[in-house]
């Protein structure tokens, strides 16, 4: 599809700096209608100036739309059933958001009859890789437009100066002051990159971290909450029954406030890259802990392990954008079945920077049997002297080849 082809394009649009530039460069370069698509998924600002600055610029059609419900509930809520975690310390924060923008934009595009699609992702990371694949596989013979690849702007100073000559108004601060750093936040996590973070020995200033306190100024008294699960899923705290989205929202709160959730990570790019970036992920941290918590006391052992052989692959299948692949989507059906039983409480104490379990029940679905692990005297329910016949069968080997080595 030659660019005069291109009649519309869909525009995933934050109204931010580049999002702002990409606007008109697509009408310039293309000469095309655009759409614009801002997704509310709980990035804790508002979006409606995105919906002044697309009217502002032109823009007919212009869609703002909350998914933090579904976001939370179809794409973070199965992605922490695997408690999948990318290379032994990213919660997937950024990754697990794009399958979900990428489907809307699909919509959209079907809705509106564009002819294309449209990110602000550059060249060098990952979230291209996640907005293209997911479009593919969603719509095969899409045309995706990622003006990152394509233009000489690859400078702030050369996107400012082309602000300038256009008359975009751009709006660089944040919570009323400038942010040397490039973010990224949801319900799930906000990120940082960029600015003194490109040295890896350079320890981020305490005034970075936007939605935890530091471990040091947390609380001196530790807070108590208790989980309720069904099916994997947290579906209540403290007892209140709450939606997927507000779980979320509640966990942040909490886990913030006791100074947990920080990470400082150096990570391998899709694209072949080392990165550092910092994260913070409250209530992922909390959710990963007591999910841990509760399968512990409800999967059978080898299911259990076999999770945790599938997590790596699976993370991986996240990070890198395959969300919507075949294989996800079989491990996941493996995955889910799992969690049937994974039903009860979880309680869990927060300290300074801790996550501790403390306390974990299932009425209907624990395999704990006190009977059996007591120390004391268990009255018949496991017979110490069959553990001799058990420990020499699978000795059995090793000893056949020790003779053979002596």
């Amino acid at each position: 599809m030659s660019k005069s082809d291109v009649k519309k394009v869909v525009l995933a649009y934050s109204g931010g700096l580049d999002t702002s530039i990409i606007l008109k460069w697509l009408e310039d370069e293309y000469g095309c209608e655009v759409v614009t698509f801002t997704a509310d998924i709980g990035q804790g600002e508002e979006v409606e100036p995105a919906r002044a600055k697309a009217q502002a610029a032109g823009v007919k059609e212009i869609y703002i739309d909350d998914l933090r419900e579904e976001f939370v509930r179809d794409y973070v809520y199965p992605m922490f059933r695997a408690n999948a975690i990318y290379e032994g310390e990213y919660l997937l924060g950024t990754s697990i958001a794009r399958p979900l923008i990428a489907k809307r934009l699909i919509e959209i595009a079907n809705e509106t009859g564009a002819d294309a699609v449209s990110h602000g992702a550059t060249g060098k990371g990952n979230d291209q890789g996640r907005f293209e694949l997911g479009a593919y596989a969603l719509k095969p013979d899409v045309k995706i437009i990622a003006p990152w690849r394509e233009w000489d702007l690859l400078s702030r100073e050369k996107l400012m100066a082309y602000a300038e000559k256009h008359g975009i108004p751009v709006e660089m601060k944040r919570d009323g002051k400038k942010s040397p750093y490039s973010m990224d936040a949801n319900l799930l996590h906000i990120s940082y990159e960029g600015y003194d973070l490109e040295d890896p020995w350079a320890e981020p200033s305490d005034d970075m971290w936007r939605w935890t306190v530091s471990p040091e100024q947390a609380p001196d008294d530790p807070t108590y909450i208790e989980l309720t699960y069904e099916k994997g899923d947290i579906v209540a705290i403290d007892g209140e029954a709450m939606t997927p989205a507000t779980v979320l929202e509640k966990l942040n709160q909490l886990g913030g406030a006791n100074g947990i959730g920080r990470d400082d990570i150096v990570e391998n790019r899709y694209v072949g890259m080392k990165s550092r970036g910092c994260y913070e992920t409250p209530g992922g941290t909390i959710m990963l802990k007591g999910h841990r918590a509760m399968e512990s006391l409800t999967l059978d052992r080898e299911a259990a392990h076999l999770k945790d052989e599938l997590m790596p692959r699976y993370a991986k299948l996240v990070y890198n954008g395959y969300w919507f692949s075949p294989e996800r989507e079989m491990m996941q059906a493996a995955i889910d079945q799992t969690q049937e039983v994974v039903n009860g409480v979880v309680r869990l104490k927060l300290y300074k920077g801790s996550v501790m379990v403390v306390g974990r029940k299932s009425e209907t679905n624990s395999l704990f049997d006190e009977s059996i692990a007591t120390f004391e005297d268990d009255e018949g329910a496991y017979d110490q002297k069959d553990a001799e016949g058990f420990i020499k069968l699978n000795a059995l080997r090793l000893r056949v080849a020790a003779k053979r080595d002596q």
